[in-house]
């Protein structure tokens, strides 16, 4: 791999790499693009193959454009000046890409719940609809002094005169 090839040169291209070549330059841009990162803690991130619209445009010869295959591929950053490269990175451990499912592969019937796990999670949700009106009701509730209860009217006073019985004191003491 000769570093001293400008990315886009020709031979370079995106365009016309072939699909088993071992790498290729891309991403001919200026450092004003991917700046420092502004805090601690924070990372640039380059995504590479994001490009579509640009594989198939001559104009475009830096093209960032989709990885053939998924791999594996290795990695390796160079820094270019008009002068040539000025600092670059290690190739990095080979990388293999993950292949997303074809969308027909990917179920969308819901075929792993069962009719008991349908009835238990039904019940479990109106008992908890049925604690959750009861817990604003009360709370709604609390904050009336007239709530829940009916007007009760006060019993009338009843005097009742003093009674004695007729016999128990006018009997005299029974002798033994």
């Amino acid at each position: 791999f000769d570093n001293t090839v400008e990315p886009g040169s020709p031979g370079r291209q995106f365009q016309q790499f072939p699909s088993d070549a071992k790498a290729y330059m891309t991403l001919n841009t200026s450092i004003l693009n991917y700046p420092c990162p502004k805090t601690p803690g924070e990372i640039s991130v380059l995504r590479v193959g994001s490009e579509t619209s640009c594989t198939k445009d001559k104009n475009r010869p830096t093209c960032n454009g989709p990885l053939p295959g998924p791999g594996p591929y290795q990695v390796k950053f160079l820094a270019l000046n008009d002068s040539g490269p000025v600092a670059e990175t290690a190739w990095s451990e080979p990388i293999t890409l993950r292949t997303a499912q074809p969308l027909s592969n990917i179920s969308t019937a819901p075929s792993n719940h069962s009719a008991a796990m349908i009835a238990i999670t039904s019940i479990l949700s109106i008992l908890f609809a049925i604690l959750l009106a009861t817990l604003v009701a009360m709370l709604l509730c609390g904050t009336e002094p007239t709530c829940g209860s009916s007007t009760f009217s006060k019993p009338e006073e009843v005097r009742v005169q003093r009674y004695n019985t007729h016999h128990v004191y006018d009997q005299p003491a029974a002798r033994l």
